[in-house]
């Protein structure tokens, strides 16, 4: 018996039209969500999308139509709609889509798995949520505590009339976990990398995260913040945990230098970017121990692929090397507008949105000094850990981000924990002031399914593997 993507690909052949270029992108999504909330478990949520996206490119104009009618005639009817909008931005676009050749690979890629979702019985998952739930619950101050699975499983087929055929099939895992507690008018939270950590794979990743482990750590802080002082005021020197930095690199890095943002595309949704195009090559983004890498050849990394939406194989490539900015995530399309250089980062949050320029894995690579060396050398500072507030203007320059847990450091030893800690600064100024990067010992690699962008919206997954880092003179304060 045909598999759907054998009858998709069959129906494709049939009904490919006689144009310049024309591409199908199959996508099947299954998902299931399992939560436990105040030891009761939450109902389960399951959900299965298929369907496909037609883009045509014809004397100049491009078009693309999506649906989830796989047969012959749906998939007909989506040909000439993408065929018609061709030929009606023919000579209207901001650019000829005729002068882009794209690529033709042919592969497969899937996600590394050792352990398969569906090889433990639901019961048994539910079980281990149920038990790492009610070790949340240990005194009367716990108000709320949660435990969480969220699995999705990806298949895609690329095809295109010329000869273009990928196949890839992708499996991450999101463990998610948080406590709240109160005393009095005071409330606090922790959670569980900030719900960070999203990996590719199975079951194999709670293991590796040790999330079994984690309510007690996530308990003792959280009630350590009901008594702790409010964070203080001033100029001074922050270590960032891989859990906040996952914010900072994505914020702060990646999507200022997102091609299609600089050239003007995301500016009436997210904004524009301080970034401009002649920067690359000698802009000094940070420091000399700055180095960023986009790299979806990570497997167990949550954004990992073997070739992007237009069929671009992946490859690891230097953003900033020695804190200079040298490469823009920019795909085929963005590359041949700027006449620029990129990355295989055309994306789409699946089969009925379009591929447009999105972060990928973005890593922040090691450095050599440990998490010891860093707090020794701080004479006054402050350690911050997870990602709770944000904001950042709309060129990406100057942002403020809070945080749900800091420790001070003094004369170079980690003593008060403080609550409410937040702190501010303008990106490049900031990144000039990285003065130490942990060692791959401090390494965490995280993800996150939420980040937005483009018109209709697109939700997509991005992955950030970062160590620790300290960075000189930067502006902190407390909340209230």
């Amino acid at each position: 018996m045909r598999t759907i993507e054998e009858i998709v690909e069959a129906h494709f052949s049939v009904v490919a039209p006689k144009v310049d270029f024309c591409s199908l992108r199959f996508v099947s999504e299954r998902d299931e969500y399992l939560s436990v909330r105040q030891n009761i478990l939450q109902p389960v949520s399951t959900s299965h999308d298929v369907g496909v996206m037609i883009t045509v490119i014809d004397r100049g104009g491009m078009g693309y139509a999506a649906t989830s009618e796989l047969t012959e005639s749906g998939l007909r009817d989506a040909v000439e709609c993408a065929k018609t909008w061709a030929q009606r931005s023919s000579g209207c676009g901001v650019m000829d889509y005729a002068t882009i050749t794209y690529p033709q690979a042919v592969g497969e890629y899937e996600s590394p798995t050792k352990k398969p979702w569906d090889s433990v019985a639901l019961s048994e998952k539910i079980n281990l949520l149920q038990a790492t739930c009610e070790q949340l619950k240990i005194g009367d101050r716990i108000v709320d505590w949660e435990t969480s699975l969220w699995y999705t499983e990806a298949n895609s087929l690329y095809l295109t009339t010329h000869g273009g055929r990928v196949r890839q099939q992708l499996r991450f895992v999101l463990p998610m976990m948080g406590v709240t507690v109160n005393q009095g008018v005071e409330t606090e939270r922790r959670t569980f990398g900030g719900h960070g950590y999203g990996r590719q794979g199975g079951l194999e990743v709670l293991d590796e995260l040790k999330f079994s482990e984690a309510p007690a750590q996530l308990v003792a802080e959280a009630l350590e913040l009901l008594e702790a002082p409010n964070c203080p005021s001033g100029t001074m020197d922050l270590l960032l945990a891989p859990d906040q930095m996952i914010l900072q690199i994505h914020e702060s890095i990646g999507h200022p230098i997102e091609l299609d943002r600089i050239l003007g595309d995301e500016r009436n949704y997210a904004g524009t970017s301080f970034v401009t195009p002649d920067m690359f090559g000698t802009y000094q983004y940070g420091s000399e121990l700055l180095n960023v890498t986009f790299d979806p050849t990570k497997p167990e990394e949550f954004a990992s692929y073997g070739f992007d939406d237009d069929g671009q194989p992946a490859t690891k490539q230097d953003i900033i090397r020695n804190g200079v900015l040298l490469r823009p995530l920019g795909g085929v399309t963005s590359q041949v507008r700027a006449g620029m250089e990129g990355v295989a980062n055309s994306r789409a949050a699946g089969w009925n949105r379009p591929p447009i320029d999105r972060m990928a894995n973005l890593n922040l690579e090691p450095g050599s000094s440990s998490m010891e060396e860093m707090v020794a050398s701080v004479e006054r500072g402050i350690l911050m850990k997870t990602n709770c507030s944000w904001s950042i203007d709309d060129s990406r320059n100057k942002f403020q981000f809070g945080c749900e847990w800091a420790q001070l450091i003094e004369d170079g030893r980690l003593t008060t924990v403080v609550k409410k800690p937040n702190y501010r600064g303008i990106s490049a100024t900031f990144w000039r002031n990285l003065k130490m990067v942990g060692h791959t010992g401090t390494v965490e690699v995280l993800g996150t399914p939420y980040c937005g962008k483009g018109e209709p919206n697109q939700s997509i997954r991005v992955g950030h593997s970062t160590p620790m880092c300290l960075f000189s003179q930067v502006d902190v304060f407390g909340g209230v």
